[in-house]
């Protein structure tokens, strides 16, 4: 039988999950692949740390020449996150004749254009698609399966983390911190949770599935972008009042010709598949326009899962799937197909909330600011004042505004003259909502 050798760079929990299964279930890769994968090298910075999993002898080292240099070796399973020196090694191996799987968003978010291009002229190939998602195929239906489609929108939970810190505010009515605690607790968030919680991991991931389903770059910096580290309870009772939860949705969709493109928490009516999405779970949510509507959901992180990606491209290479589909779709294009929409002129309705003076006037002052920006009031929800310890009744309210549809840019500028508004005392908390 046809041995194909292949290297590990980057030893981490990814990297453990993947080495388990090509050692523990070989006759499993064997059978997917008519070949016995062996894995020939691991390459870690520390050789004495203890791994989760038994290795063959002479597979560890910390010396990325071994790879380099081993003209057997055809395939180079790249798990090294960050940038730099991540990019470096990917390229290396491209050079030295490797095709290459990889699970790093970031460094494809900033760099694919330019390794995509070094990979097609060397004549290598590279798969991702354990880049977005974790196990969840998203990447092979987007860039294959719906190849007969111009995808028209994606809408999606792209980050575990964050879903599973809302699902904790939501069920549990615990404050944004003390379920970010718990997430850390259980390992589904890191020590610093920034790339998570702030939107950027979101942000990345639908950089890459943005380019691959419209042809058209949304660089990381010009991509709309808010997270939910700022998210209060008191936004989660007031969205379940109105009949609605509250979800980080990573947007891009097509308007009149332009790419929307916007990651940020969305109220999301309860009876929608979205919203049903809980704990560390991604869903996916795209709509072609010869297919219709379809619909993905699964973990989107961890050992097994993402290492199940990697796996997956890993056979694809074995058989040659890959490197046929690689060079015949146009990936990274120089030329974008469709311009990006100011996040200015994007259109949504949106939940305002606000702290107020509880006296009158105050609803007609804001409802008249608004309405010189053309902004239409569909709801409003103020509670009556509860009373003070001392039985007097409290100076200030929330107000909770729901608006028909409306632009960017006009709640920018209508934002703008209500911070004017002595009776409002604090910053306007604003939110999309998903139609």
């Amino acid at each position: 039988m046809s041995v194909l050798p292949v290297a590990i760079v980057g030893m981490g929990t990814v990297g453990t999950g993947v080495a388990r299964v090509l050692v523990e279930e070989p006759e499993r890769m064997t059978q997917r692949t008519g070949l016995r994968i062996e894995l020939r090298k691991a390459v870690v910075r520390d050789l004495v740390r203890a791994r989760d999993v038994k290795l063959p002898a002479g597979v560890l080292t910390d010396d990325l020449q071994e790879v380099l240099r081993d003209p057997e070796i055809k395939v180079a399973i790249h798990l090294v996150g960050g940038i730099s020196p991540a990019r470096e090694i990917l390229l290396s191996l491209l050079e030295a004749g490797k095709d290459v799987v990889t699970a790093n968003k970031a460094l494809l978010c900033e760099h694919g254009t330019e390794l995509f291009a070094r990979a097609k002229e060397l004549g290598r190939t590279i798969t991702f698609e354990a880049a977005v998602a974790g196990g969840i195929p998203i990447i092979a239906v987007v860039s294959q399966c719906m190849t007969a489609n111009q995808i028209t929108s994606i809408s999606a939970i792209l980050n575990g983390t964050s879903n599973f810190i809302l699902t904790q505010m939501i069920q549990k009515q615990q404050p944004y911190a003390d379920a970010l605690k718990r997430a850390q607790e259980l390992g589904y968030a890191e020590a610093d949770p920034t790339m998570d919680v702030d939107g950027s991991d979101a942000a990345q991931k639908l950089s890459i599935l943005g380019e691959l389903a419209f042809g058209t770059k949304v660089p990381f910096g010009a991509l709309s972008r808010k997270g939910i580290d700022t998210l209060e309870l008191a936004d989660i009772k007031y969205a379940s009042e109105l009949g609605y939860t509250i979800k980080l949705l990573a947007v891009s969709r097509l308007v009149d010709g332009k790419l929307e493109s916007h990651v940020s928490p969305t109220l999301v009516r309860e009876d929608s598949p979205l919203a049903q999405v809980n704990g560390p779970f991604n869903a996916i949510a795209l709509q072609g326009d010869v297919v219709g509507d379809t619909w993905y959901s699964g973990r989107g992180a961890g050992q097994l899962p993402t290492a199940s990606a990697v796996l997956a491209d890993l056979v694809d290479l074995a058989v040659g799937r890959a490197q046929l589909t690689f060079q015949k779709l146009e990936l990274w294009k120089k030329q974008e197909r469709f311009p990006l929409l100011p996040s200015e002129k994007s259109s949504s309705r949106f939940y305002l909330r606000m702290l107020v003076e509880d006296r009158p006037h105050v609803l007609a002052d804001i409802a008249d600011v608004l309405g010189r920006h053309e902004i239409s009031i569909a709801s409003v929800i103020q509670h009556e004042a509860e009373a003070t310890e001392n039985s007097a009744p409290r100076t200030t309210v929330s107000l909770v505004i729901m608006t028909h549809r409306t632009t960017g840019g006009q709640l920018q500028r209508a934002d703008e003259e209500l911070k004017k508004l002595k009776a409002i005392k604090t910053s306007i908390v604003q939110m999309r909502v998903a139609d």
